[in-house]
């Protein structure tokens, strides 16, 4: 009963994310804002690739796969993007110009859906221990995302978010703005790493021999 509650949780919040996403997209294909610049919002990407996440874990959870070392990593890839998603936005942006984001977008991209992932991994923690070199991996991902919105908005004129347009005070201040980012991404991804492991050593004590669908 519990892997069935799970499963269904996670494709709900999966079906709602992608249909966000289908919907903003439909949205910048109608206005001529182009599909590479609606690509390019980290929101969008995280969503999508949380959605896949949950999607293939509910179907593992389903099957009654057991876990593994590179699952748990990549799960916990989800948890650190989407809660950046979420951080960033609410603490950040809540305020700036959404321009044609649709409202019931806007909560389900940047508030249900970063906590749903944190919420499964907190409910559902990793049956393996995170080691700090998959942590550190994780701020890959946002490091290569960085430097594309950089080189692309150099190219285009488009930034995604408005701490990495150099006409909002300069390359310094992107700069400035740019580690900021990064060092929270790391506290994040180590924060994320240690309740894993906290949960994962609670788990095993009390199930030892659990199947581990995850």
């Amino acid at each position: 009963m519990r892997n069935r509650v799970i499963s269904a949780a996670r494709v709900v919040f999966a079906a709602a994310s992608v249909a966000g996403v289908v919907t903003q997209l439909v949205i910048a294909v109608r206005t001529d804002f182009g599909v590479l610049n609606f690509f390019s919002y980290f929101t969008t990407l995280g969503n999508l690739f949380a959605s896949t996440v949950f999607v293939v874990g509910a179907v593992r959870t389903a099957r009654g796969r057991p876990s593994s070392p590179r699952w748990e990593t990549v799960r916990g890839a989800s948890v650190v993007y989407m809660a950046f998603v979420g951080i960033v936005f609410n603490t950040l942006l809540r305020d700036a110009d959404l321009g044609d984001l649709t409202p019931w977008v806007n909560v389900v991209h940047h508030m249900l859906m970063p906590l749903a992932v944190v919420l499964d991994w907190v409910f559902v923690p990793p049956r393996w221990s995170i080691t700090r070199r998959v942590a550190a991996w994780w701020v890959a991902v946002p490091v290569v995302y960085t430097a594309y919105s950089l080189a692309h908005g150099a190219a285009s004129g488009f930034y995604p978010y408005p701490f990495f347009d150099p006409s909002r005070g300069g390359y310094g201040t992107v700069a400035l703005w740019c580690v900021v980012l990064l060092v929270a991404f790391l506290v994040l991804a180590a924060l994320v790493r240690l309740i894993g492991n906290a949960l994962s050593t609670r788990a095993r004590r009390s199930d030892p021999e659990g199947a581990s669908t995850r």
